[in-house]
């Protein structure tokens, strides 16, 4: 029954997510496995901490728009979300979701969950708002070269500080839910932790191209916002933002367990 009631709930939520335009097609059916698992397995503790991560970054990307009018010729992808983007923010949270049914006493499932939407929630948080800062940003790796805003590795204030805030909300809620207050800067830090993460591959090994066109360095591949075929300039071709943000996640819940452990 709590499987059909979560298959339920999940169905409405990306059928309103697709119509406000949050969700595309692909995304639409991929948010409905995704939270048919966390809503059916986990329960409704579980279900918070995803609507939380998707209502307030599907808000993010919405506000502020005149602020980051032609940004978006630097994104991959838009604000309405895939299956690519849907399985890289969401997948690992879904596994440890999953890992819940086989160890319900076990704590470490829920600190896996929560660490790692604690990452992609801060990750897009610094994303959305850390455009806003008045300076451009600096290359997360040498914390000297100025970068456009928008540019995949650069790390400003406002960036890290809405990181930060991105985190901690999750992290809130993973410490309120099951009364662990040790929880919240565990998941805090390691939320933020992941965010960086995130930013250092976006400055090393994600795949990043060049509009011979526009003369801009974007993640667009292979046709850029104006049409030209885009050319691979640095990077893994194969790591592409969903990857990035799966790694994103991923650093989450490494930093987390072995913070726990010491």
């Amino acid at each position: 029954m709590q499987i059909l009631l979560g298959f339920l709930l999940a169905v409405i939520v990306a059928a309103l997510a697709y119509r406000v335009h949050s969700l595309n097609k692909s995304g639409a059916f991929a948010a409905t496995l995704v939270g048919t698992i966390i809503f059916g397995i986990g329960g409704w503790q579980w279900a918070v901490l995803l609507l939380t991560f998707f209502i307030t970054s599907s808000g993010l990307s919405r506000a502020f728009k005149q602020r980051k009018e032609g940004l978006n010729e630097k994104f991959s992808k838009g604000h309405e979300r895939d299956a690519g983007q849907v399985f890289g923010n969401g997948g690992l949270a879904t596994f440890f979701a999953a890992l819940h049914a086989f160890y319900p006493e076990s704590i470490l499932p829920w600190i896996g969950f929560a660490a790692s939407l604690a990452a992609v929630n801060a990750d897009t948080w610094a994303t959305e708002l850390g455009v806003l800062n008045p300076t451009p940003p600096r290359l997360i790796t040498n914390l000297r070269k100025r970068v456009e805003k928008g540019t995949s590795g650069g790390i400003s204030l406002w960036g890290t500080g809405a990181s930060l805030f991105g985190a901690a909300i999750i992290a809130l809620l993973a410490a309120l839910f099951t009364d662990h207050w040790l929880l919240f800067p565990l998941i805090t830090a390691a939320g933020l932790a992941g965010s960086l993460f995130d930013s250092f591959l976006g400055a090393t090994v994600q795949a990043m191209y060049y509009c011979p066109t526009d003369k801009k360095e974007t993640e667009k591949h292979p046709l850029h916002t104006c049409g030209t075929e885009t050319v691979h300039i640095r990077g893994w071709e194969w790591l592409d933002n969903d990857w990035v943000n799966f790694a994103c996640g991923a650093f989450g819940v490494i930093v987390a367990l072995v913070a726990l452990s010491i």
